[in-house]
């Protein structure tokens, strides 16, 4: 018995944007792992580069990740010395987070790997805005 096209494996958006995200992913590999860096402890590390001494919560809301993964993540990233936590001289249940030297050193070498991944890009610069304004508009209607 065929189904109807509406419950068609190939005709679900989640299956496209899943694959995607999945090889997307696998192509920062050979990126990251110079850097000894997962693709989660290099977003982490984005949202830090970005702004120094983040809270918890902070580096949660900017990598869209929940603080279950976000905390391992970051206790993973201070073993490696690229971050240390410190209590908040505001608030002591606060932790904040900032960079060593190391993780500061890291941010150069880091910096290339945007453009090493636009390389493997088989779509235009004008395509790529496209499709990050419809993920977001994505995320943003179904976020939880």
């Amino acid at each position: 018995m065929s189904s109807p096209p509406h419950m068609m494996l190939e005709n679900q958006i989640c299956l496209s944007l899943y694959s995607a995200t999945n090889a997307l992913i696998r192509a920062y590999r050979p990126f990251l792992d110079p850097l000894d860096l997962t693709y989660p402890q290099y977003l982490v590390m984005l949202a830090i580069w970005d702004a120094d001494n983040m809270s918890v919560t902070d580096i949660c809301r900017a990598t869209r990740l929940d603080t279950g993964t976000v905390t391992p993540l970051l206790k993973r990233l201070e073993a490696k010395g690229l971050i240390y936590r410190k209590r908040s001289a505001e608030d002591e249940r606060r932790r904040v987070i900032s960079l060593t030297e190391s993780g500061e050193l890291l941010r150069a070498p880091a910096s290339k790997v945007p453009g090493q991944m636009a390389c493997l890009n088989a779509v235009s610069i004008e395509e790529a805005k496209q499709i990050k304004l419809l993920a977001e508009k994505m995320y943003q209607n179904i976020k939880i």
